[in-house]
């Protein structure tokens, strides 16, 4: 059976009633880009004051560290989603598990902090390597000049040590964005559902998945583009390698 390839399906009404299968594919991509920024804020916010956990000299603030980035980087995404999702309602108090499974726009908000939490276990490795690489003179230095642990990371560690993580952590945020399509399976109908919603209505599966995939590469490539010109703004002449 010979498959029948059809390019103008993009312009053709899609039964939602909402405009073109086009419209359906860009609307995918808005909600995947809203739920993967929100995603990143979570993961660079939560993830810095981790990562800044285990590089502190208490072993309590250490371990704390520790035990958080084991949980959230060892869980597959998926399993954690479902916890999140359809075990954590059933486990609470009978009003604030209904209040959760009533609260709109549930499956959003389920991806957005659940994929934040997964990456923020990777920014916090990345912020601890990037704090581990500075010399340790600029800490002895800082401390010599009479500022607190805050003062010192505040104006000494974590503005350096984030513009060497850069790089790293512009691919987090690609896989922040490529992460967005396993919340398809709570429901949230992003790019890849929508792909798949127009697959089901219109039987064109090679069109739908070819024009989703075109998407996600010029999304990408816009965040890497991006990224390029943040890291030369933000570079120390002679200190990074490169810059």
């Amino acid at each position: 059976m010979n498959y029948h390839w059809n390019w103008g399906i993009f312009f053709e009404p899609n039964p939602m009633g909402t405009g073109t299968y086009l419209d359906l594919l860009l609307s995918g991509l808005v909600l995947t880009i809203k739920t993967s920024m929100l995603a990143w804020v979570i993961a660079l916010v939560s993830g810095s004051i981790v990562g800044v956990l285990r590089t502190l000299p208490s072993k309590t603030a250490s371990w704390i560290g520790f035990v958080y980035v084991e949980f959230f980087r060892n869980m597959p995404l998926l399993v954690q989603l479902f916890l999140w999702f359809f075990v954590l309602p059933e486990l609470l108090p009978r009003a604030a598990g209904l209040w959760l499974k009533q609260l709109p726009n549930a499956p959003f908000w389920t991806a957005a902090i659940g994929i934040g939490l997964f990456m923020s276990a990777r920014v916090a490795v990345q912020l601890q390597a990037g704090i581990g690489s500075l010399p340790r003179g600029q800490k002895q230095a800082a401390t010599a000049l009479g500022l607190t642990t805050l003062q010192v990371y505040r104006y000494v560690l974590l503005p350096m040590a984030f513009r060497i993580i850069l790089p790293p952590l512009t691919s987090e945020f690609l896989s922040t964005i490529k992460n967005t399509a396993v919340a398809i399976t709570i429901g949230l109908i992003e790019l890849t559902g929508e792909a798949r919603s127009m697959q089901e209505f219109s039987f064109q599966v090679f069109e739908a998945f070819t024009a989703a995939t075109v998407l996600y590469l010029l999304l990408n490539l816009v965040v890497v583009t991006a990224m390029r010109f943040v890291e030369r703004a933000v570079a120390i002449p002679g200190y990074i390698s490169g810059k």
